[in-house]
């Protein structure tokens, strides 16, 4: 069993930054992708980056350049840095690790965190 635990939401204004964090236990770990989603009110859940076990880094194009996504082997946890936010960022933000390639499609990810939530105000 594993367990994917976010946090670091809330709520800022336009052009602030957010840090999300994503910890980990049980059978994710080595090998293991993981990916954040977002999930706005009235909207599918949509990728937003994703990072593999080597730390090799995607992200949808809308966040490239603001976002940035790392982790922490060692402690088994996942980063996601939010700067320059904007009104459209806002929604629940979900974690998930799969042990596939890396993918953009929430079908492919085997394990989800309950999400944050991120609220941007103009």
């Amino acid at each position: 069993q594993a367990s994917l635990v976010e946090s670091g939401g809330g709520l800022v204004q336009a052009g602030d930054s957010l840090r999300l964090s994503c910890a980990a236990s049980g059978r994710t770990g080595s090998g293991y992708v993981m990916g954040w989603f977002r999930q706005a009110p009235g909207k599918g859940r949509e990728f937003v980056a994703a990072i593999n076990w080597a730390g090799s880094t995607y992200y949808r194009d809308s966040v490239e350049g603001r976002f940035t996504v790392s982790r922490d082997n060692a402690k088994n946890t996942m980063y996601l840095q939010m700067n320059t936010l904007k009104p459209e960022d806002t929604a629940v933000y979900y974690c998930a690790a799969t042990r596939q390639v890396l993918h953009t499609s929430p079908p492919y990810y085997d394990y989800w965190g309950q999400g944050t939530q991120v609220t941007v105000s103009s």
